[in-house]
């Protein structure tokens, strides 16, 4: 539904982004992740048609973005990070008024924005004015926006941007209630609410796509040894040296309350042995449980390595630092 083959972007003599080819598969929700000016928006406005590359080329549902804008975005709802809401209209007369915009059948309009509001949850602000809305109730509104007229594909930037806790539990069950039926691109800074929401993630860093993978294959492949979780109910002062003397440890660090983390060379299943120790020692076990990479270990590791891994799909990756199609420094 989404496809990004060698998208370059520059001002002057700076590289925005450099090379970025990917694809979001029908009905997946892909997580769009990077540091702070890693390209992540940039990226967004090619494909949502508000900015044009340099070179390369981007289709959303097989239109190309600049040679048919419109008929790309007819099938696209987009979210940006700060919601452009017009504040003198109600939010029924505003998702109203968007639904003609984007060309909603007219006896339809009525269903197509009551069940916006539904699926974002703002039936309760329908009649008021879209300023005095707060932060969170306006981001849900932005949201209804992108989705008034079903779009088959959408892009949502930070979409629980200015939500509270509640807020950001419902809209995450919004976005995962879409799977399926919608193609949708989330860009979030919340590495918890990728691991939540999305089936895949990409990984962009300084312009550059260092990754392409689910979080669990990603976290297999970035992996260099295997952690265990030790959880005690009584301490004993000799308990790390005799777990760090079983073969194949590397290393046993405190992990707080009572807990230990015992690491272990790739491939090593230490559980075994850790347990019969613990209980020769009369510690009292338990827990004992493997340790996986969360997310932001592996996006911590893909971001501040020097030389990024090769594309899950085995496409190259660019080197960092270099202008599109050069050996040149961008």
């Amino acid at each position: 539904m989404i496809q990004a083959d060698s998208l370059s972007r520059s001002y002057g003599e700076r590289w925005a982004i450099r090379d970025v080819s990917f694809q979001a598969r029908e009905g997946e929700i892909l997580g769009f992740l990077g540091p702070n000016g890693a390209g992540k928006t940039t990226t967004m406005r090619i494909l949502t048609g508000f900015l044009a590359p340099t070179s390369g080329r981007a289709t959303v549902a097989g239109y190309d973005v600049v040679e048919r804008p419109l008929d790309a975005k007819r099938h696209l709802g987009y979210l940006p990070e700060v919601a452009p809401l017009y504040d003198d209209f109600t939010t029924r007369e505003y998702l109203a008024f968007v639904a003609r915009l984007k060309q909603v059948e007219r006896r339809r309009i009525p269903d197509a924005v009551d069940r916006a509001m539904t699926l974002c949850g703002v039936t309760d602000v329908a009649d008021r004015l879209v300023r005095n809305l707060s932060k969170g109730y306006r981001q849900r509104v932005g949201l209804a926006h992108a989705i008034v007229h079903d779009p088959p594909v959408l892009i949502l930037d930070e979409p629980t941007s200015a939500m509270d806790p509640r807020q950001i539990v419902e809209i995450r069950n919004v976005i995962k209630g879409l799977r399926g039926g919608h193609t949708v691109i989330l860009s979030t800074h919340i590495l918890p609410e990728a691991t939540a929401v999305c089936d895949r993630v990409i990984i962009i860093n300084d312009g550059t796509i260092v990754a392409v993978d689910t979080y669990e294959q990603l976290a297999a492949r970035l992996r260099n040894s295997e952690k265990t979780l030790v959880r005690i109910a009584r301490a004993a002062g000799e308990l790390a040296g005799r777990l760090g003397r079983i073969p194949g440890v590397l290393h046993v660090t405190p992990a707080g309350d009572g807990a230990l983390v015992v690491e272990a060379a790739l491939g090593q299943d230490v559980r075994e042995q850790v347990a019969r120790v613990v209980v020769e020692a009369g510690c009292g076990l338990l827990e004992l449980r493997p340790v996986a990479m969360s997310l932001e270990d592996v996006f911590l590791k893909l971001v501040t390595h020097e030389e990024p891994p090769a594309a899950a799909d085995g496409a190259d990756i660019p080197a960092r630092g270099r202008a599109p199609g050069t050996g040149t420094q961008a």
